[in-house]
């Protein structure tokens, strides 16, 4: 039997066993290797072993579509998708919001990977840069907007933008809230515990 302290270790990984997965899905070791060898489970076998490895994002994936509980992999803190292509701004995030039990990072660079990281992790809550390289935020908004399963993410527009029209459409986009760049973090955290009620 795995002590509590064992899974919050595998939460951290990136990569599992079908043991650890077994762990944390509270199922058998086999239940995971037939549903991996089905298909319904994707991951990668060791080369030249019969050993089998799921990455988190997949992993994540089947627990949330067949209704298994995510806090163990997750520890119930909410999921914060950063989204900007200026490195510096990503690790100020990462730096500030990763020293936060209570808050998960990912990060993406362009829309078009949070679009899909969206998809894949079901953020609680988007920090998206208006200026993307790909695609402006406000496409992204209307994107993410339009999948009933990310209705209730709260979406932050963090942008040097200064024009109200442009702001008004930014919000008429679904976006909960406007910050303007450069901004205050401690605001900015301030307003992130607002939107989640943290």
């Amino acid at each position: 039997m795995k002590s509590s302290s064992d899974t919050s270790d595998l939460a951290d990984k990136q990569i599992y066993t079908t043991g650890e997965a077994a762990t944390l899905c509270k199922i058998s070791q086999q239940t995971i290797i037939r549903c991996f060898d089905s298909g319904r489970l994707k991951g990668f076998r060791v080369p030249e072993s019969k050993f089998r490895r799921i990455p988190r994002a997949e992993l994540l994936r089947f627990m949330r579509d067949n209704s298994i509980p995510t806090d163990e992999i997750e520890g119930g803190a909410r999921r914060i998708l950063v989204v900007d292509d200026d490195p510096e701004i990503v690790d100020l995030f990462k730096d500030v919001l990763g020293r936060d039990e209570r808050y998960v990072v990912h990060t993406a660079a362009t829309g078009y990977d949070a679009g899909v990281l969206s998809e894949q992790i079901k953020p609680d809550l988007m920090i998206l840069d208006y200026m993307l390289p790909d695609i402006n935020g406000n496409i992204v908004c209307r994107t993410v907007r339009s999948r009933s399963e990310l209705q209730q993410m709260k979406i932050i527009i963090v942008s040097g933008v200064v024009k109200q029209e442009e702001i008004d459409d930014l919000l008429g986009a679904g976006a909960d809230d406007f910050i303007k760049k450069p901004f205050n973090i401690e605001h900015l955290l301030s307003r992130i515990e607002d939107l989640l009620q943290v």
